[in-house]
């Protein structure tokens, strides 16, 4: 059974996670409009991943006794300045989820609940493998110095990396 600090700050992290996929939803509408279909289907995917994050952790909290809360969330932003603001506010939006966690796990550990703790591991190494991503993309994209031939083949990259995702979710035949 989930103490009621527990539950409290699991439902902080269930709306963090909700509100990166909102964030990374926006940023996919935003992409697409641009004529970035690479860029938008990536954060697409990754809007996806972030609501099943969320869900992931509503049903922890509600096998464990509590009640995972649906949050309401605040609009996120519409338009962004280029595509290296959307990558460069995904990474600081990456760095704020990974350091929730940690704050999560140091809790758990403070009070002793060691399922939680368990339960969390996986999103510490998933927040490696997030914050990593989100680093290599923002890297490149500074390295492109804002050439717009350069930015072609960063939307070809970004749209391979996301056709895996994609061509996982289609229905068999």
């Amino acid at each position: 059974m989930l103490s009621k600090k527990i539950e409290a700050a699991l439902n902080v992290q269930i709306e963090l996670e909700a509100a990166s996929s909102n964030t990374y939803l926006a940023m996919a509408s935003w992409a697409e409009v641009q004529g970035l279909t690479g860029v938008a289907n990536f954060l697409y995917g990754h809007s996806d991943e972030e609501r099943m994050h969320s869900t992931k952790l509503i049903k922890f909290v509600n096998e464990r006794g509590g009640h995972g809360i649906v949050p309401s969330l605040k609009a996120p932003a519409a338009k962004y300045k280029s595509v290296t603001d959307v990558f460069e506010g995904v990474l600081k939006h990456e760095e704020r989820v990974s350091q929730s966690i940690n704050e999560l796990v140091d809790l758990c550990l403070k009070e002793k609940d060691y399922a939680t703790h368990n339960f969390l591991q996986w999103y510490v190494t998933e927040q490696i493998e997030e914050e990593s991503l989100a680093r290599t993309n923002v890297d490149k994209l500074k390295m492109m110095g804002g050439e717009k031939a350069a930015l072609y083949f960063f939307d070809r990259d970004m749209a391979a990396i996301a056709a895996p995702t994609a061509s996982a979710e289609k229905p068999a035949k």
